[in-house]
């Protein structure tokens, strides 16, 4: 857990002390269906995965020996008197909604880069409200975890974020996400035929663009065109379904996986035309060029990071192509956000 593990405990005081470790995820498909503008009305579903790439978040009260009452972590350090003054939004809507009264120490460090498409900030988020819960001695559960950081990232920060990263983040694992009108959802565990999610990870690739943007921004131009893309995003709910048939058939091949992310992808480059640019458009032809059978940029879009489907024999040849890039390796994961460090006494 590198730095923040031992930044964090430098200062020992016998305080409790609280890490959470929370997954980022892929979504494969029915993004944008995800967004409250389209299922409120329309309902919504999506096909997503958590990955063994994490968040970790350590929490602490901090002592009252300092000039400061709240300091922050993470790509700045802040050192703060009161919850308002704090400038991370997540951070300070969350304190603030949790009426939080002692001194806090809060520490972030992230296994990739932010802003990337993987939803690192709604894990950033899910693993704050699990670190706090932890601290406050209050067990929460994966759906109560979820809605909460729906409800501080929407209704708070009022953030142009979806409601699926909240979710995959929370549960974990390899899910089908559907989203009904009244605002609730329900999670279901995708079961596959022995060795097919093996083989599906092997057919997998996750490639940093070195772009990277502000999702909201980027979402704020989808939702602006929902109502124009209506066609688009009904069939973009539709191949879910699509894509479960395929992966629940042993017989059928992989690469018909990889051709409907490849339709997905251009549904999705149709619903705004901050989606992609024309440097993502040279890096995906040039991968389908060199064998991958489709793809797609994570999250909502603009840049981060790019999935393909590739056969293994070929990925060689794709990464060569790709070299540019920083390619990185990774499983599913199906813990979702966990406590790893329950320290009563700190680290006295």
């Amino acid at each position: 857990m590198r730095g923040l593990r031992q930044e964090a405990v430098q200062e020992g005081s016998g305080e409790t002390l609280i890490i959470t470790r929370t997954p980022f995820r892929i979504s494969f498909f029915g993004g944008g269906t995800d967004y409250p503008a389209w299922y409120e009305e329309h309902g919504g579903v999506v096909l997503a995965t958590s990955i063994d790439k994490y968040c970790y978040i350590s929490c602490r009260h901090l002592p009252p020996f300092f000039e400061h009452k709240h300091r922050i972590v993470y790509s700045l350090i802040e050192n703060v008197r009161e919850i308002a003054e704090i400038k991370h939004p997540a951070v300070r809507a969350l304190l603030d909604w949790s009426k939080v009264k002692e001194g806090l120490e809060i520490h972030y460090d992230g296994d990739l880069p932010a802003r990337s498409g993987l939803g690192s900030s709604s894990s950033f988020t899910v693993g704050l409200v699990h670190a706090l819960s932890a601290l406050q001695g209050r067990y929460i559960s994966k759906e109560k975890l979820a809605s909460s950081a729906i409800h501080i990232e929407q209704k708070i920060i009022q953030e142009n974020v979806g409601s699926q990263d909240q979710i995959s983040a929370a549960f974990g694992s390899f899910n089908r996400i559907e989203f009904y009108p009244n605002g609730t959802f329900q999670v279901t565990p995708v079961i596959l035929p022995a060795g097919r999610i093996t083989s599906l990870q092997n057919h997998l690739m996750l490639c940093f663009t070195g772009f990277s943007r502000i999702a909201s921004e980027v979402a704020k131009s989808k939702i602006d065109n929902m109502k124009s893309r209506k066609a688009e995003l009904k069939r973009m709910r539709e191949m879910v379904d699509e894509a479960l048939a395929i992966l629940q058939d042993p017989q059928t091949s992989l690469d018909e996986f990889g051709k409907l992310m490849d339709e997905s992808w251009k549904y999705k480059r149709s619903l705004s035309d901050r989606v992609s640019t024309p440097e993502i458009d040279a890096l995906y032809s040039a991968a389908i060029d060199a064998g991958a059978v489709g793809g797609k940029i994570l999250g909502a879009g603009g840049g981060g990071f790019l999935l393909l489907i590739v056969r293994p024999e070929l990925q060689e040849r794709v990464r060569d192509r790709l070299r540019r890039l920083v390619h990185v390796p990774f499983q599913f994961e199906d813990s979702g956000s966990r406590v790893v460090l329950y320290q009563p006494n700190g680290m006295s």
